[in-house]
C-alpha cells in the first residue's frame, strides 16, 4: 500500500483557530501496522491508517494525547 508522505492533523483549541500540525511518515509502524508520522520536534506522533483514521501515541512519559479533529493528507 502506498501511504502519504506528509498529513495535517487539525486539534480543536479552545476560544481561538483550531490548531494544525504537519507530520511526516516515518520509517516505523504502529501496533496495527500502519505507518507512525511525527512532527519537525518529534513530540506529535500518530499511527495512520489507511482509510484516515487517527492513533495518537505518546512521545514520552505524563502525556495523554488527544485525537484530531481531522486528517488531511498533503501532497509531496
Amino acid at each position: 500500500m502506498d501511504y502519504p508522505e506528509r498529513y495535517e492533523l487539525v486539534f480543536q483549541a479552545l476560544a481561538v483557530e483550531d490548531d494544525v500540525v504537519v507530520v511526516r511518515r516515518t520509517e516505523l509502524a504502529g501496533a496495527g501496522g500502519y505507518p507512525v508520522y511525527e512532527d519537525e520536534s518529534g513530540i506529535v506522533r500518530a499511527e495512520i491508517s489507511d482509510r484516515g483514521e487517527v492513533r495518537m501515541l505518546a512521545s514520552g512519559g505524563h502525556q495523554a494525547p488527544q485525537a484530531p479533529l481531522l486528517a488531511r493528507p498533503l501532497s509531496p
